[in-house]
């Protein structure tokens, strides 16, 4: 039967919802990742270690032994308590960064962990300076995929324990993350642990100068790490 070329209101409807499925990927595309972006950075950079020492009156990190706002730093307060949940809770952000993306945006988790990580290398709260992202990253790792995690937590203590040198045991847990993603078929991963990788040396530099100095502290001294 020919069409008399009006059309009724159902096929107009029809146009606009179709019109509103065709709009609704493209914001999708552009909004998710926004939105990951955005959580895993801010996240990420929640200087929990300057948060703590201060809390419980150890001072301001900034101005004790190296400046930073890692754990490592924070056990030169003497307070091991508050390093030990400094280093936990700087690997559960990183960690709740690409668990929360995953169950809000399935598939960018990779996207947060990588904005938590940069968070919390470069905290806009303090002027964009911030740890050295051994601990984060270890959470990212877990929550990626956890046989990653267990590989750098062992590489990381491990090292730690054996050469009480911190630059040495992180720096090298941060390497061994892509070589075990690798191991494990999670190429997906490798390009982003990679990336972190090299960060987590470049945030190092002055702790691998020590090193080639013979001048690197261990692991409880007060001096700069």
């Amino acid at each position: 039967m020919k069409s008399n070329g009006v059309e009724g209101p159902g096929s107009l409807e029809a146009r606009r919802l179709g019109a509103k499925r065709s709009i609704m990927p493209t914001e999708y595309l552009w909004g998710a990742p926004a939105g990951v972006l955005l959580l895993g950075y801010l996240l990420g950079s929640i200087p929990f270690g300057l948060i703590l020492t201060r809390a419980f009156g150890a001072g301001d990190l900034r101005q004790i032994g190296s400046g930073n706002i890692g754990a490592t730093n924070v056990l030169r307060t003497g307070r091991k308590g508050l390093a030990a949940a400094t280093l936990i809770l700087d690997a559960l952000k990183g960690y709740a960064a690409v668990a929360i993306a995953e169950a809000i945006a399935p598939g960018m988790g990779v996207l947060a962990g990588a904005a938590a990580f940069v968070g919390h290398l470069y905290p806009v709260w303090l002027r964009f300076r911030g740890g050295k992202g051994v601990a984060t990253l270890l959470g990212v790792a877990l929550a990626l995929h956890w046989p990653v995690g267990l590989v750098y937590a062992a590489v990381w203590l491990g090292l730690l324990g054996a050469l009480r040198i911190s630059s040495v045991a992180g720096m090298t847990a941060a390497v061994s993350a892509p070589v075990a993603a690798a191991f494990f078929d999670k190429f997906d991963h490798v390009p982003l642990l990679i990336a972190c990788a090299l960060l987590v040396l470049w945030k190092h530099r002055a702790n691998i100068e020590r090193l080639l100095d013979g001048t690197e502290p261990r692991v409880g001294s007060k001096a700069h790490g």
